[in-house]
């Protein structure tokens, strides 16, 4: 692995984490991300890059030109777009780790790009929240060369398991599983402030309680309720395409297609300033007070 060098594309939360774990074992690490292009939006990218060791391409022919190894890990939306991009400069033999939580049909699409320039794409579904595993995240791989990057990603320390050698497979594992898990949050946001707004709450969390006893409903209320203001924006491109994933199956996304407006409207809410006087740890109470607030100040 030594002699490998990285070139991630994306340079946000997961792009960023991935880097700082996987530098100290490769050759080199480098990134790409578009807000570089304007100064205000890459100082901050500087100096992160400068804090880990990370070297900053100034475009993507830069960074297909520096990598045996691209690592794709931008917003759900942009997937295919990046790929295609890639295509245009990646190296033949070129592998393409393709972790956005795209739809089947757009992983298929962006591993037709990379395989015709002459590169190996990968796809992963990466099955929970990165930050608390770093590197060491659960993914599901798929792809012809699935088997063989498996064993190198296993020598880096990560935690990559091949399901199918068919495109596909891994993205519509991640996206069913999204359908629950992006869903519940949406649907406890909504539960909860609404139980709220009623002073109910007391009455309605003992029975979640007493009907799923193995889940804590109070702290996991809360760290949903923090997750989506955190992160509700690239949640909801996510669900977008968890709707495309039930559309290509022949269904009518409606649950997938109200998660997203819910979790767009919370991150809408959060971007106006709603939350910001919260601390880090505020209960989930906290939270739903502010959204509260927020409708009863534009009634």
């Amino acid at each position: 692995m030594q002699q490998m060098r990285l070139g991630m594309i994306g340079y946000g939360e997961v792009g960023g984490i991935f880097c700082a774990g996987l530098v100290p074992q490769l050759q080199a690490v480098c990134a790409w991300d578009l807000k570089l292009a304007t100064a205000a939006s890459a100082a901050p990218l500087k100096a992160k890059a400068a804090e880990n060791g990370i070297i900053l391409s100034g475009s993507m022919a830069d960074l297909c030109a520096a990598s045996d190894l691209l690592i794709s890990a931008v917003t759900a939306s942009n997937t295919v777009a990046v790929a295609q991009e890639a295509a245009a400069h990646l190296q033949a033999g070129t592998v393409f780790l393709d972790l956005n939580s795209a739809s089947p049909g757009a992983k298929r699409q962006a591993g037709a790009l990379i395989e015709a320039a002459g590169g190996h794409y990968v796809e992963a579904g990466v099955m929970t929240s990165v930050p608390p595993y770093g590197i060491r995240v659960p993914m599901l791989l798929g792809g012809a060369y699935a088997e063989t990057l498996a064993g190198q990603l296993a020598a880096m320390g990560m935690d990559a398991k091949v399901v199918s050698p068919e495109l596909g497979v891994a993205s519509a594992i991640k996206m069913c599983r999204s359908v629950m898990i992006k869903g519940l949050e949406a649907l406890v946001i909504e539960s909860y402030t609404t139980a709220r707004a009623y002073g109910v709450e007391d009455y309605v969390l003992p029975t979640l309680q007493e009907t799923f006893p193995s889940i804590d409903w109070t702290e996991q209320g809360r760290y949903f309720f923090s997750r989506v203001v955190q992160h509700g924006r690239r949640r909801a491109e996510e669900m977008r395409e968890v709707a495309n994933t039930v559309h290509e199956a022949g269904f009518e996304p409606w649950m997938a297609a109200a998660t997203a407006e819910k979790q767009d409207w919370v991150a809408g809410q959060a971007a106006e300033g709603v939350f910001q006087s919260l601390p880090a740890k505020a209960g989930w109470q906290a939270y739903a007070d502010c959204l509260i607030a927020s409708s009863k100040n534009s009634s």
